[in-house]
């Protein structure tokens, strides 16, 4: 499984691979947690706003902060 998170680094994008990581730990799930952080490559991803959520390739959240509890309903 791969994790994207789409963001140019800023404090909600550390934020949200951060919850990404816990719900990782959490439920013991192997996966690959990728960061974008290229506004260009953002916007071919067609994301307009940040900081987004991707699992396998498929965006599922976008413009805000993930919980890790939402994380862990994703990658479940």
């Amino acid at each position: 499984m791969e994790i994207t998170i789409y963001g140019p680094g800023c404090k909600n994008c550390v934020s949200l691979a951060d919850n990404a990581k816990k719900a990782l730990a959490e439920t013991g799930v192997d996966a690959e947690i990728v960061k974008v952080e290229d506004m260009k490559e953002i916007a071919i991803a067609g994301i307009m706003s940040t900081p987004a959520i991707a699992i396998d390739g498929e965006i599922k959240i976008k413009g805000r902060v993930a919980t890790v509890d939402e994380i862990k309903k994703l990658i479940s």
